[in-house]
C-alpha cells in the first residue's frame, strides 16, 4: 500500500487539496465547453466560452501538475513501481496528445464530428486518469 513520506504534518494533505482543486478546474471547464459544443447554453458564443474555459483549464492543469510533481518527489521509486500511477501517466500523455491534435487541426473552429469525438475522448481519458489517481493508494 502507498504511504507518502511525511513532509510535515499538514503539507502532504494540503498538496492533495491543491491537486484536487486543479483537477476540478481542469476537468470542470473542459466538460463545460463540451456541453456547449453539444448544444447546452446555445446563447453563449463558443469562441468566448472557449477562451475563458480553456484559460481556467490551463490554470487547473498547472496547479495539478505542480502539486503532482511535489507529491511524486516524496516517493518516486514507490510511485514508479505502482501500476495505477504508471497507467495514470500514460493517460495524461494520451490527454496531451489528444489536446495537441484537437488544437493543431483547428477543431474549435470546425466543431465537426471529429472535434466532438475528440472532446468525448478527452473527458473519458481525464475521468480514467482521475480513477487511476484514486487507485494509487490501494495498489
Amino acid at each position: 500500500m502507498f504511504t507518502p513520506l511525511v513532509l510535515g504534518s499538514q503539507a502532504y494533505p494540503l498538496l492533495e487539496v491543491v491537486h484536487i482543486a486543479g483537477i476540478a478546474l481542469l476537468v470542470g471547464n473542459l466538460v463545460l465547453l463540451e456541453l456547449r459544443v453539444f448544444g447546452a447554453g446555445a446563447a453563449l458564443p463558443v469562441p468566448s466560452l472557449a477562451r475563458l474555459s480553456l484559460s481556467l483549464a490551463a490554470g487547473g492543469f498547472a496547479l495539478a501538475a505542480a502539486s503532482g510533481l511535489l507529491m511524486f518527489a516524496t516517493q518516486p521509486q514507490e510511485l514508479l513501481a505502482n501500476r495505477a500511477f504508471t497507467l495514470k501517466m500514460l493517460l495524461l500523455f494520451m490527454a496531451g496528445c489528444n489536446a495537441a491534435w484537437f488544437h493543431g487541426r483547428g477543431s474549435l473552429d470546425r466543431l465537426d464530428g471529429v472535434a466532438r469525438a475528440q472532446m468525448i475522448a478527452s473527458t473519458l481519458i481525464w475521468l480514467a486518469a482521475i480513477a487511476c489517481g484514486r487507485w494509487i493508494a490501494y495498489v
